[in-house]
């Protein structure tokens, strides 16, 4: 039986204080949240000064990252592209987003989690989100 390997507690640590700390020297704010290969969250941060709403929308990028096995932005992508035989219905689960900001975290190359970062653009989002990932690959 193949075994998946999954982020744990130890390695969102990892992604989260790495975020935490680029944030801080940017002097922004963000939420980060790291979920599981099923999308499920292991840690949140919500930083002083980051929008509650943002907390949301960045665990459900991490889910989305960690269900498609892809970035989030690709998902709006495809809704955006007809010829791609994505729904904007996101198969019936309103916790899939198409915004940027969440990463898949690949080890072994396979899904081991994903990391959603929410509360600025989606581009400062998207390349927070890519320092956590980074992080725990090092």
């Amino acid at each position: 039986m193949p075994m998946v390997r999954m982020l744990g507690h130890a390695e969102a640590t990892v992604a989260i204080e790495a975020v935490r700390d680029e944030l801080a020297r940017r002097q922004d704010a963000a939420v980060v949240a790291v979920s599981d290969a099923h999308g499920e969250l292991i840690a949140l941060l919500r930083m002083d000064g980051a929008p509650v709403s943002a907390v949301t929308v960045a665990i459900n990028k991490a889910y989305t990252a960690a269900r498609m096995r892809r970035p989030s932005r690709a998902i709006g992508e495809a809704i955006r592209d007809p010829g791609r035989g994505v729904s904007a219905s996101f198969y019936g689960d309103d916790r899939y987003v198409g915004w940027a900001g969440g990463l898949p975290v690949q080890i072994d190359g396979a899904v081991a989690g994903a990391i959603g970062v929410s509360g600025m653009s989606q581009d400062l989002d998207e390349a927070m989100a890519g320092i956590g990932v980074a992080a725990i690959l090092r």
